[in-house]
């Protein structure tokens, strides 16, 4: 395993960048999965309706792109990850490649399309491992730094 490189970045600020990234990820599919709000809200019964399963087929390839792209070419930043001050590296402080990234991303895609549960996982995992690695941080072997 080796010692993790100085300056791992904070839990909170790692929430925050993502929710910022997320809120990005659904600005950038919204033209492509939104045709009209009748998909979310259905008048007739007064209810919420299902949401159309390739929307959500849209959302993730757009988010995978986002992650895998950025993380891989953009010095291991996201705009999130960029304003809150981190960057994603190798276990023992080298830049991330290209296949790294993608791993790191379907990894973590894959436990988003594990309902509810991969999600808590992958995210909760951060809160109990003392290098504050996500699953798929393990799964790519990366860590999260100060920039």
């Amino acid at each position: 395993m080796g010692l993790s490189p100085p300056g791992l970045a904070g839990r909170w600020r790692r929430l925050f960048a993502g929710v910022l990234d997320w809120f990005v990820i659904n600005i950038a599919s919204a033209p492509f999965t939104w045709t009209s709000w009748d998909y979310v809200w259905d008048e007739s019964r007064g209810a919420w309706d299902r949401y159309p399963v390739e929307h959500t087929f849209v959302a993730s390839l757009v988010a995978f792109l986002y992650f895998w792209l950025l993380h891989a070419f953009w010095n291991g930043q996201t705009l999130g990850k960029k304003l809150f001050g981190m960057r994603v590296v190798q276990e023992h402080g080298g830049r991330i490649g290209v296949g790294q990234a993608a791993v790191r991303q379907a990894v973590a895609t894959l436990l988003v399309w594990l309902c509810c549960v991969g999600p808590l996982l992958d995210l909760g995992w951060i809160l109990f491992d003392p290098r504050k690695q996500a699953l798929h941080d393990k799964a790519a072997r990366t860590v999260v730094v100060n920039a």
